[in-house]
């Protein structure tokens, strides 16, 4: 069964252009999915509409069957979704550990330690880690909140070759092994090779590549 659901989704930024068109899709529990598409095509806004951090200007959006909009947005953002921002969005003045427990009830060390983090590195301030760090930090967070789907912008598009199969592989294991749906925005072939299903946006329509 899928846990999110789009029935005949648009979207237009000042009711011109339809961005989205007419979008049907299920996501479930359990997988690793690729969003591809040419920079600009609406990827980040069909993202951000799972997310509930906006509202399609027509259809709608399902949780577990359950209209996010009569849901309540924020109460969708809360408990249903964890993001993986491109930027990181970090709370700069506090440290990896810090920042995972903001989110959690779980101890932060283990899962700052399964993303790769050192025990040294998890006691810095997150503006003296690297970039690929910070990603970790960012994506620790999101497997230690208790949301069932986990959204990503771009989680490798910053880094390095070798740091960016890691993360793919984190993302995976997180859809695989703790069941969560990660839905990731993506330019990135290799990560799209990994995924479980691929999806195309390309002049506002959604298909599987």
């Amino acid at each position: 069964m899928s846990i999110l659901e789009l029935r005949n989704v648009q979207y237009s930024y000042d009711q011109k252009k339809n961005v989205l068109k007419n979008i049907n899709a299920q996501m479930e529990r359990g997988k690793l999915y690729a969003i591809l598409g040419p920079s600009g095509c609406g990827k980040t806004t069909l993202l951000s509409l799972l997310g509930g951090l906006d509202s399609p200007s027509q259809g709608t959006i399902l949780f577990d069957g359950q209209d996010i909009e009569k849901l309540g947005l924020a109460k969708h953002r809360k408990n249903n979704i964890a993001f993986i921002f491109q930027s990181y969005n970090l709370i700069d003045y506090l440290t990896p550990k810090e920042n995972v427990a903001l989110t959690s009830k779980l101890p932060p060390l283990p899962i700052l330690q399964l993303v790769g983090l050192t025990t040294e590195e998890i006691k810095r301030n997150v503006l003296k880690l690297s970039g690929g760090q910070q990603q970790r930090v960012a994506i620790a967070r999101a497997l230690a909140s208790d949301a069932k789907v986990i959204l990503a912008d771009e989680p490798t598009g910053n880094l390095d070759e070798k740091t960016a199969a890691e993360i793919t592989s984190i993302l995976k294991e997180c859809a695989h092994q703790m069941q969560k749906c990660v839905i990731v925005v993506t330019h990135s072939s290799d990560l799209a090779k990994q995924a479980d299903v691929v999806l195309q946006l390309k002049k506002g329509l959604l298909q599987e590549a």
